[in-house]
């Protein structure tokens, strides 16, 4: 299969593609970031790499099989600039329908951030007038990863069923440390500028970790008396020694986390706070930040296992470019969710099992207790047909199709 990537970033798209078990014979890369370039190049030597894709010709290249790219998203994204395709960078977008329209690719994927309906019909339909009719695909990436990362897919590639939710939590990637949320905030581009406290409880950004002792300290009650008394730590931590003393407020507190009505969390920057009370969760109790609690940002390869991308892929550039390019790039799971139908073993397996629910909710369907004339032959020759297909299933398991059978 020949492939053609457009801002190609550190080829998340290669990677997709091997772990979706679909061979490739040679891959187009059009990329401008040297250090994306130069991590996709040092996993894959055997990339060609075009350079800028506005200087690409499809007419230069050999028959694509399959088109893939993500246009910057700066000019789509609620946080960033709305530009839409007025946008600098969101004009990119053109780019790729040009080529689009120029290579004529057997299969294609695109995929950008969340954005305005107006902007995705726009989007749907420039694609519907290059030729190739789809309907955009939203996916969180936290079906398969620790992250909250909801994008947007339009491709013209089988899509069946998503698969088993990965079960993946926050905590499980994590190299050091405890968190207070079992899914990370989205990781952008930016992400190597860190975080603040601010930032992460208000504007729930730039993912925190805290605590590598083990006691999680995130913030102070508005109490009188000794800074022990006021320590409040986040119940995914543990807490500090109990003493025998009672009254005074001298009990260990914890972070109240969201729920029901209570919004929770760290709140009050300026000024007095309210008293930190042990009233019901419809209530909102307001702490003060400790801006000199124990908190650290995520670890390069904290953000790569986010992006579900191997363990030092990026570990060719400096930390600042691992974040940028991981930022920028796809979580590799949900990408090889989409290619599997490319794989012609797991394609077989999965039309095998479509025909094999088909048949027993069909046969599961039939009225009960009429077994006469028309009704009888249609039930035994359903029952056949799944007996085949069950007996296909079989045969490609043993084959070896390395698909997760269910």
């Amino acid at each position: 299969m020949n492939v053609l990537s457009l801002f190609d970033g550190m080829s998340c798209g290669r990677l997709a593609l091997d772990r979706a078990g679909v061979p490739v014979t040679k891959y187009y890369a059009a990329e401008i970031d040297k250090f994306a370039t130069k991590v996709a190049a040092a996993n894959y030597p055997d990339t060609v790499h075009l350079g800028d894709v506005c200087q690409v010709n499809g007419a230069d290249l050999p028959a694509i099989d399959l088109l893939i790219g993500g246009s910057p998203c700066q000019d789509f994204s609620f946080a960033g600039t709305q530009a839409g395709f007025a946008g600098e960078r969101g004009a990119l977008f053109f780019e790729y329908i040009r080529l689009l329209k120029e290579t004529r690719p057997t299969h294609f994927l695109l995929e950008n951030v969340r954005m305005k309906k107006a902007n995705e019909e726009a989007i749907t339909q420039h694609l519907a007038d290059a030729g190739y009719y789809c309907k955009p695909v939203h996916i969180n990436s936290n079906h398969f990863s620790a992250q909250n990362r909801h994008r947007v897919y339009w491709t013209n590639i089988v899509l069946h069923d998503m698969p088993a939710d990965a079960g993946v939590v926050l905590s499980d990637i994590l190299e050091d440390g405890c968190t207070d949320r079992e899914k990370a905030h989205c990781i952008d581009a930016n992400y190597f500028k860190g975080g603040n406290l601010k930032s992460y409880f208000e504007k729930h950004r730039r993912q925190l970790v805290f605590s590598t002792d083990g006691m999680c300290n995130v913030g102070e009650a508005d109490l009188k008396g000794h800074a022990y008394n006021r320590r409040v730590y986040h119940p995914a931590g543990k807490g500090p020694s109990l003493c025998a003393a009672t009254g005074g407020n001298l009990e260990p507190k914890i972070l109240q986390t969201p729920r029901g009505k209570n919004a929770g969390g760290l709140k009050a920057l300026d000024g007095k706070t309210p008293t930190l009370s042990p009233s019901a969760w419809e209530h909102n109790n307001h702490l003060t930040h400790d801006e000199g609690l124990t908190w650290r940002k995520l670890t390069p390869v904290e953000c790569e296992r986010l992006q579900t991308v191997p363990d030092g892929y990026t570990d060719h550039v400096s930390n600042t470019q691992r974040y940028k390019m991981l930022g920028n790039g796809w979580t590799v799971d949900v990408i090889a969710y989409l290619f599997t139908s490319l794989n012609p073993a797991k394609r077989a397996v999965m039309d095998t099992l479509g025909a094999i629910n088909y048949m027993r909710e069909k046969i599961a369907n039939y009225p009960t207790g009429v077994r006469r004339g028309s009704v009888s032959c249609d039930i035994a020759f359903d029952q056949e047909r799944l007996a085949y297909y069950e007996r296909r299933l079989e045969r490609l398991k043993a084959a070896g199709s390395d698909l997760e059978v269910a």
